[in-house]
């Protein structure tokens, strides 16, 4: 909480009600007093604060799906291990737990998630999909990026369910999971880095992660190129962190591409670090040489009006169709020739990896864990990120040769089963657990034996 800031009395109670109960050793029933997680009047069940409807098996704090109520009693399930993460829609980071957390259930895990939210609609898609697949989830709600009742909401749903591990993701779920798991005696704090952010570079930012990083055990970065950027922009140890790529399912026979058209595909949120600005101004060079080039866009963002009309203003207005949010998205890259991944910052590359397993050639900027996915030359071309003129020449070389995208699109698909499957992603986050249990910090490969009542490691 910033220094300064006024907390209301009601807060004040249930921060001294909250710690004096995790001193005690004994669970916290957050609900109390009911004006802080009481429905605000008039407001009908099933809905939010701002209307968006809420699926009814997904409960807000007090509730969570299968099972009995969070704020029930009862002996919580041992080994319990609880995901956090801030969520508006589903994007990289969320396909990734839609596929992990599943997998980590079937092999015997207690896992839970705890959404952090705004009232988003694609948070209540995600609650949905993740609850239809067998783990219960909570919500709770945040009214700021720095919201002290939701820090207290957090730290009582701690201190009651009292996980034997708390693994968090991305930036608000690391401030208010490490803090408050931390404060709750969470015996195992884990924080996975997903992604690229220009926030980072500020230094005061940078400061403040690491502070709050020294809270973990245990550090995850996804790709090894994320890894070197946060030691780059931020100052971590970037052997610090165990480098676990992102895993995908296989999802059977490949189809190959037969459409009338040279159609090009570019999937994720309108952001300008997604590159969609150089995307246009390639496509605009590459249809010189190849006029029937056609361009989908799919995702939405805040940029979607601009792209617009810089699709027009290049004259390629017609030649770019924005399709917003897709639902499955092997769909969408099913229905094209190429997929081109143009990003200026990419802690993975999610898309890439599954028009992999799709058989299809990939054109990605050579940042960040594109660099791992993508072999230049083998399933696809790589591209220094941001210059249009090596983004057009690269779709040029593709869609002037059908036969390679092909032979590069079947080299894509074996890599990815090869290297890149669920189960090897899973496979390595179970034994992070597990050496963390048996007291361990597993360094790149190599295990390091730790006393149980040293601190958590740092800088990472």
């Amino acid at each position: 909480m910033p220094a300064g800031a006024r907390v209301e009395p009601r807060v004040r109670r249930v921060v001294r009600r909250v710690s004096v109960a995790v001193r005690a050793g004994r669970p916290c029933d957050s609900r109390r007093p009911p004006a802080l997680v009481r429905r605000a009047p008039g407001r009908r069940a099933g809905r939010d604060r701002r209307g968006a409807a809420r699926p009814r098996h997904v409960a807000s704090l007090g509730g969570h799906v299968g099972g009995r109520r969070a704020g029930g009693g009862g002996v919580r399930a041992a080994g319990t291990v609880l995901h956090l993460q801030k969520v508006a829609g589903i994007s990289g980071s969320e396909a990734h737990l839609l596929s992990l957390l599943p997998r980590l259930k079937e092999r015997g895990w207690d896992v839970r998630f705890l959404m952090l939210h705004e009232h988003e609609p694609g948070a209540w898609e995600f609650a949905g999909e993740l609850t239809e697949r067998g783990i219960p989830l909570d919500a709770i709600p945040l009214a700021a990026d720095v919201d002290p009742i939701a820090f207290v909401r957090i730290a009582a749903y701690l201190a009651r369910r009292r996980p034997t591990i708390l693994h968090t993701h991305l930036v608000h779920a690391d401030v208010y999971g490490q803090v408050t798991g931390l404060i709750a005696g969470v015996p195992i704090r884990v924080s996975t880095k997903h992604g690229f952010n220009e926030f980072r570079e500020n230094p005061g930012f940078a400061l403040g992660d690491r502070a709050i990083a020294s809270l973990a055990h245990a550090h995850i970065a996804i790709s090894r190129g994320l890894a070197r950027y946060l030691e780059d922009v931020e100052g971590f140890d970037g052997e610090s962190f165990e480098i676990v790529h992102y895993g995908i399912e296989p999802n059977g026979g490949v189809r190959p591409y037969a459409g009338p058209e040279l159609r090009l595909l570019c999937v994720g949120r309108l952001i300008p670090i997604k590159g969609h600005i150089v995307l246009l101004r390639a496509l605009a060079e590459a249809r010189r040489e190849l006029p029937g080039l056609r361009l989908d866009v799919a995702g939405r963002g805040p940029l979607e009006p601009a792209l617009r009309a810089l699709a027009k203003e290049l004259r390629i207005g017609d030649a770019v169709q924005f399709l917003g949010h897709v639902s499955p998205v092997q769909r969408a890259i099913e229905s094209a020739a190429i997929v081109v991944v143009p990003s200026m910052g990419e802690g993975f590359g999610m898309v890439a990896l599954e028009a992999m397993e799709r058989a299809r050639p990939v054109i990605a900027a050579e940042i960040g864990g594109l660099g791992e996915l993508v072999e230049d030359g083998v399933t696809g071309f790589l591209v220094p990120p941001g210059e249009p003129q090596p983004l057009a020449r690269a779709i040029v070389r593709l869609g002037s040769d059908l036969e390679l995208a092909a032979r590069m699109g079947e080299a894509g698909r074996r890599r990815a089963l090869d290297r890149f499957l669920q189960e090897r992603c899973t496979d390595r986050t179970e034994l992070l657990y597990r050496d963390q249990l048996n007291g361990r910090l597993r360094r790149n490969g190599a295990l390091l034996t730790r006393p149980r009542d040293s601190s958590p490691a740092g800088g990472g």
